[in-house]
């Protein structure tokens, strides 16, 4: 069978994917900042140089999947921690491994999220593209927490369609899944969150399946990507979210 590395692992959608992995049979190590078979953070540089060289060290036979779930969510205390792990702390860990993976034609999923395409934060995301350091943190002392989470999910999926076909050039699939509201313990602390808590309420009934999404759902859509079942996919962003893009954007696709 194969091998996998899973960032986030130690909780939420991370510990899912690593589960339905074990469960299919697969090798997995974990990649988190405690608790992991991997432990390093991604928030900073050299973090995520030191998670890439740990990650080099156990896997030098090839990849045969990454999946990037590694996340901080709009309350974070620390606003300019949110792209560092969110964004950067993904790409970088594809670009430092993409050898590995091509040696095995292996299959990356990145996880958006359906609030990327709401963002209008069209400079932000631009500097996060253009890994503008500068203007990065320009663009962070004006915008909310919420613009900082969902801008740099807007930048994975794009840096995710832009670079797809130059990885499957070298047999790598990316693709990336966009899930709606899932219950971990990240969105426990927005619903719990004297600001976002009303607005979480009001915005979870208006999920079409009627329900908010669990991990395991989205841990099934990854390993779908990551499957053979799946060989002819790359590029794509699955909407993994009860229905609320249709409902929101019924016209774009």
């Amino acid at each position: 069978m194969g091998l996998y590395i899973v960032s986030g692992a130690s909780s939420g959608i991370g510990a899912a994917v690593c589960q339905r992995l074990i469960d299919d049979g697969e090798t997995v190590i974990g990649l988190d900042r405690i608790s992991a078979q991997i432990n390093a953070d991604l928030v900073t540089p050299s973090g995520r140089e030191n998670a890439v060289a740990q990650c080099r060290a156990l896997a030098k036979s090839g990849l045969d999947g990454l999946v990037c779930c590694a996340g901080v969510g709009s309350t974070f205390s620390d606003v300019s921690a949110i792209p560092q792990v969110n964004y950067f702390g993904s790409i970088d860990l594809v670009i430092g491994l993409g050898d590995l993976l091509a040696m095995k034609s292996g299959a990356v999923v990145l996880v958006s999220s359906n609030s990327a395409s709401q963002s209008t934060e069209m400079d932000y995301v631009n500097a996060l593209l253009a890994a503008d350091r500068n203007g990065i943190a320009e663009s962070l002392l004006k915008i909310t927490g919420h613009g900082a989470y969902s801008g740099a999910k807007q930048a994975i999926s794009k840096w995710m369609r832009r670079n797809a076909p130059d990885y499957a050039r070298r047999g790598i699939r990316l693709n990336a899944v966009a899930p709606g509201y899932t219950r971990t313990a990240m969105t426990a602390d927005a619903e719990n969150h004297p600001e976002y808590g009303k607005a979480i309420a009001e915005f979870l009934s208006t999920i079409p399946l009627g329900r908010a999404g669990e991990t395991r759902d989205i841990a099934q859509a990854i390993g779908f990507l990551l499957s053979n079942e799946a060989s002819f996919v790359t590029g794509s962003i699955l909407y993994v979210d009860g229905g609320h893009d249709a409902m929101f954007r019924p016209d774009s696709y």
